[in-house]
């Protein structure tokens, strides 16, 4: 049971698989059908175990359906439908696919770079009336016969390529094979308690690993619902809510605060909610965030740590009566977790080093690029680049990326613990430390700070404000005030490189 085929089997038949609002739902035996059509397809067209696909798709029940159904039987490699030509060059490029299977209709620019690659364009025909998510595959040419690994894909098999981030350096591509996605879709099954009751709605972008594992193939693991927006839209997420009445959503801290600051205007629409759980990853959340949703929506909010390479989730916070820990991503939540101190060595509980894990949900190597798989692995751990420490309990504590620690004279300092502290005065809404360049301390600390609507505040009072809070090198030497701040495409606050972005030292 370690291959998408086999995870589809665990629905039953009759029972919804994939949704979407307003629309009639795919059972899980037309998922299965369709899975196994569309490998069969795949193989017609040359495609087959191992070989890439790269997929550009709106967010939507298709979008998971594709995901699911050429991950059963080839490499299935999502791609954000909102990049540009020059970003579609350097991905496609990458990724030497067999296929771009894309959206008939959409108008996107890569169809052009595909063409002057000489990749062939595969499009997605919707066929909603058949169940939310159905679909058929449509060359624009004839593509050569048969493929040479034809059938389901089995354990070994790589089923997902996505890559990583690359805020510092060239993005790096990961292969996530068949088992990867099954433990780790079992691993958020288990923690969240999931059942054929549940029905995830999913607001997350399905080119992003927190998407695709957590709100889909977590929920088809455990034989479950989800619901399939069209992306995350704050305008509308109550409407769902009462239309489709699911148990859960999963999200970053950036759409649970959007959703918080509306829920005051739906009322009603919060009696009637039948919510078992909210579930925030992909970065930190906010400890009074998390109180303020808890109370507002009356379900626990349970916060998790994932990587793409690590097929996601690595530590959760448990759901009650087990304590859930603000500040804390909660204990180790499938893969071990270890602390690596700077000697290579394992540390003790409470000892802060690099955030290390190993386990079924671990991808093997980068690929091509060995001088990142040798500084990424150690002893069979794979080194996450996060600095952090585990308590008594197993709970970790993430003090921040290793690269984005501030190294102020020697002391260094957690960029996180200040944002934390500064989210606390009411004036701010959003946060951001980061280091500016010092001709003696080599690094200083600052803040870009977003002021919530109808509030101000000076930089002399935020700065005392600070100080009441943290020890003085720790306080931000310099505050910068913005409208906004940048974001990766998952809703990610950007902070390396910020202090360039910001015209702040050289």
């Amino acid at each position: 049971m370690d291959s998408l085929p086999s995870l589809l089997l665990r629905g039953a038949g009759d029972a919804a698989a994939i949704s979407a609002p307003e629309g009639k739902p795919l059972s899980y035996q037309g998922l299965r059908e369709m899975a196994a059509r569309t490998v069969e397809r795949l193989n017609g067209l040359g495609i087959g175990r191992g070989d890439r696909v790269a997929v550009v798709l709106n967010n939507g029940p298709e979008m998971a359906a594709v995901f699911v159904s050429i991950a059963a039987g080839a490499a299935i490699a999502p791609l954000n439908p909102g990049y540009r030509t020059d970003e579609f060059d350097f991905y496609l490029g990458d990724l030497t696919p067999k296929a771009l299977v894309i959206e008939a209709g959409l108008d996107s620019p890569s169809r052009a770079v595909a063409a002057r690659l000489g990749v062939p364009i595969v499009e997605v025909h919707a066929d909603r009336p058949s169940g939310a998510g159905s679909f058929r595959l449509e060359p624009l040419a004839p593509m050569p016969g048969r493929a040479s690994s034809p059938g389901p894909g089995a354990s070994d098999d790589v089923a997902l390529l996505l890559h990583t981030s690359g805020t510092t350096s060239r993005p790096k591509l990961v292969p996530l094979l068949q088992r990867n996605l099954v433990a780790s879709a079992g691993h958020i099954g288990r923690v969240l308690a999931l059942s054929p009751a549940d029905c995830c709605l999913n607001i997350m972008p399905l080119f992003h690993i927190h998407g695709l594992i957590a709100g889909v193939l977590a929920s088809l693991g455990a034989g479950a619902q989800v619901c399939c927006t069209p992306g995350f839209n704050a305008l509308r997420f109550f409407h769902w809510l009462d239309e489709v009445r699911p148990t859960w959503w999963t999200g970053v801290p950036a759409m649970h605060r959007a959703i918080l600051e509306r829920a005051p205007r739906h009322p009603e629409s919060l009696k009637r909610l039948r919510l078992r759980l909210i579930r925030s990853s992909s970065a930190s959340l906010r400890p009074a965030l998390m109180t303020r949703i808890e109370e507002t929506f009356n379900v626990p909010v349970i916060e998790s740590y994932g990587m793409t390479e690590a097929a996601h989730q690595m530590a959760s916070n448990p759901l009650p009566p087990l304590a859930r820990k603000p500040g804390s991503v909660g204990r180790a939540a499938g893969p071990q977790i270890g602390i690596l101190g700077e000697g290579g060595k394992l540390l003790p509980t409470g000892e802060s080093g690099e955030i290390v894990v190993r386990g079924p949900n671990l991808f093997e190597g980068y690929v091509n690029n060995p001088e990142a798989n040798t500084a990424a692995f150690a002893d069979g751990w794979f080194r996450t680049g996060d600095q952090g420490v585990l308590d008594e309990e197993g709970y970790l504590r993430i003090n921040g990326r290793l690269k984005e620690m501030i190294n102020r004279g020697g002391e260094k300092i957690s960029p996180i613990e200040v944002d934390t502290v500064l989210l606390e005065h009411p004036a701010v809404q959003l946060a951001l430390t980061f280091a500016v360049p010092h001709e003696k301390l080599g690094e200083e600390v600052a803040a870009a700070i977003v002021i919530r609507e109808g509030r101000t505040a000076t930089e002399r009072e935020l700065r005392e404000f600070a100080s009441k809070h943290l020890a003085h090198y720790k306080v931000p030497h310099k505050f910068v005030f913005v409208k906004e701040l940048p974001r990766g495409p998952t809703g990610k606050l950007q902070r390396i490189g910020l202090a360039a972005k910001l015209g702040l030292g050289s």
